[in-house]
């Protein structure tokens, strides 16, 4: 089944009938794998414990289809799954016990929800027999649950309900992009399966289907767009995840308005940033080139995003807009657009394209070239500029050339993002993600082990930062390890960008408080990342000095096995977010490194940026 493709039937489903001695009794553990495999699941992440075992023992009997990866926590094994589900485009599957097992979960579930991508967790429980008795490992789940899978959370307490909780699992998580959870008793895993639901009052029967609906705006609605679009002079577009399969009509429109184009962090990879035109990505750890942007345009067009950086946007009533999402409920939801489209990208920009004027030789193209340039020309700057042992802009920037054009990329959360952010530019085709609304820390192993799981032959790197590497990448290191003898190319790159302090958290303090940093709260203890890799039998590569990064990525992506990259970097690197929003944060900054003992240095690079940031 192709990624993304859902159209299944109930032929699809095995039932093998009656039980004999050759064969085992078939459960409603099986039944639930039967159904995983109709939806076109190949692979289930999670943790084992005792109250899943019935499901654990199906899974067995399966043969490996699907197939269970164990990641080494819980929490890792549901970012894992919505990994998963970005990479693939198909639903993400996580599995673990009750109790601190389900807990565990959370912070994937609230990734896919926040992210809006479809998951599905099958949760252990206690015996039906035993709950409300406050018994060993009990909670009550469906509470638990209640908001993160708020579309769907279920218990199954009965044979004749699994197979019809599945499917709609499925279907709720497919139509909503949402996580869905299917809680399941040890005593009812374990029943037998019925052969078929009987046809009586009180049992629904069900099949696992759902297909892509077509959605397309009005006529009408598209016209209106159109005379908004038509009546702008400097008209910009922000390009969001939702453009995923519409770069081509992105483009057209994009040429055909002579527009400038900024992304949002999840519409960075589905955007070309080697067009003259491209601006970079939008907000905090966004470009000089974009925050200009959205400061001197007079229209908005915004494809398939609901980035949350409200202060980077035009001012209210600075620009008119039009929004296209496939989500109504994200239409005027970040800026008060005047024409709202709810459609899919492809379709509605295939239809609006010929409705728009040709204003690719207004002036405001060549304004958009010149900052695009100039901003080039600050971020080669930056990359260069002096620190002390390197600064982590030259080390993800370094990959850009060496990115091999089939890779995939993993991006953790903290500063890595904005050297990702500005500084990596993604060959066409190339796929990078990363937790971006609730921005776990910790992801970028789990993500980065989805995506070499999901394509084995493809190589793969994942940028992380210390703090999420101590958090979960540690841990799931030893994953790669276990795993990476059955991958057809053994290219599995960490970089760990080594600085031993929350980056992000410091110059956050700094900047929303006007707090020096705290040490006891930031700093981070050592750890020989590259020695660590070594010990797993892995190769480690640890580079101090400028001109070993280029020959270092080089080794890498040719090595025989995975590799931690790590790059001992500079901690007073500033994160000041682009002008003109960004200006208003820089009394903060100085106040509170005008408040630390070694605070000069950084001081002095914050300078050195803000002056670079002004026109």
């Amino acid at each position: 089944m192709a990624a993304g493709d859902h159209r299944v039937s109930a032929d699809d489903v095995t039932d093998d009938g009656a039980e004999s001695s050759q064969q085992p009794q078939r459960l409603v553990a099986d039944l639930v794998v039967e159904r995983l495999r109709a939806w076109g699941v190949h692979r289930v992440f999670g943790y084992s414990g005792d109250g899943i075992n019935g499901f654990m023992g199906a899974l067995r009997r399966a043969d490996g289809d699907p197939a269970f990866v164990q990641a080494r926590h819980e929490e890792n094994a549901a970012l894992m799954a919505v990994g998963h589900a970005k990479y693939t485009g198909g639903v993400g599957v996580v599995t673990s016990t009750q109790g601190p097992g389900a807990v565990h979960l959370l912070n994937g579930l609230y990734d896919a929800k926040l992210d809006h991508h479809p998951l599905v967790a099958i949760v252990g429980q206690q015996p039906t027999t035993a709950l409300g008795s406050e018994y060993q490992q009990e909670i009550d789940l469906p509470a638990l649950f209640k908001d993160v899978a708020a579309q769907y959370v279920q218990t199954v307490l009965a044979p004749e309900q699994a197979a019809m909780v599945v499917d709609r699992a499925f279907r709720t998580a497919l139509a909503t992009r949402s996580p869905c959870v299917v809680v399941l008793p040890h005593d009812v895993q374990v029943e037998p399966a019925p052969d078929q639901p009987p046809h009586e009052h009180g049992v629904v029967p069900t099949a696992p289907q759902w297909r892509t609906p077509r959605v397309i705006p009005a006529d009408d609605d598209l016209a209106e767009a159109a005379a908004v679009l038509n009546a702008g002079e400097r008209v910009a577009l922000l390009v969001g995840q939702g453009a995923k399969d519409a770069q081509r009509q992105v483009r057209a429109v994009a040429e055909r308005l002579g527009a400038g184009v900024t992304t949002s962090l999840l519409g960075k990879p589905w955007w070309d940033e080697t067009l003259p035109t491209s601006c970079g990505v939008m907000g905090h750890l966004g470009t000089t080139a974009s925050g200009w942007l959205m400061d001197q345009c007079d229209t908005l067009l915004m494809i398939g995003t609901n980035d949350p950086w409200t202060e980077f946007y035009p001012a209210p009533g600075q620009a008119r807009g039009v929004q296209v999402d496939i989500d109504g409920r994200h239409l005027a939801n970040r800026y008060p657009v005047e024409v709202g489209l709810v459609g899919d990208a492809a379709e509605t920009l295939d239809r609006l394209l010929p409705l728009l004027e040709d204003k690719s030789s207004l002036p405001w193209r060549s304004d958009v070239v010149a900052q695009v340039e100039r901003w080039h020309a600050i971020a080669e700057e930056r990359a260069a500029a002096d620190a002390h042992p390197l600064t982590p802009e030259y080390v993800v920037r370094a990959l850009t050339p060496q990115l091999p054009a089939n890779a995939q990329v993993s991006v953790d959360v903290g500063s890595v993002v904005y050297w990702y952010a500005r500084h990596l530019t993604l060959p066409h085709g190339v796929q990078a993600h990363l937790s971006s609304t609730l921005a776990s820390m910790g992801s970028g192993l789990p993500y980065g082990l989805a995506a070499k799981l999901a394509e084995p032959g493809r190589p793969v790197v994942a940028l992380v930062g210390d703090g999420g590497m101590q958090m979960n990448g540690i841990a799931e290191l030893i994953t790669v390890a276990s795993r990476r003898r059955d991958w057809d190319d053994p290219r599995f790159v960490v970089l760990v960008l080594n600085n031993r302090d929350l980056a992000e958290v410091t110059w956050e303090q700094r900047e929303t408080e006007g707090d020096p940093r705290y040490d006891v709260s930031q700093s981070l203890p050592d750890f020989p990342y590259a020695g660590y890799a070594d010990l797993l039998g892995l190769t480690g590569i640890r580079v101090e000095h400028g001109h070993e990064v280029e020959a270092a990525w080089e080794r890498a992506l040719a090595a025989d096995r995975p590799v931690v990259l790590e790059a001992v970097v500079d901690p007073d690197v500033p994160l000041l977010p682009p002008f003109p929003a960004g200006e208003q944060k820089l009394e903060n900054f100085r106040r509170a490194l005008g408040q630390e003992d070694d605070g000069a240095r950084a001081r002095r690079l914050l300078d050195a940026q803000a002056a670079q940031e002004r026109p």
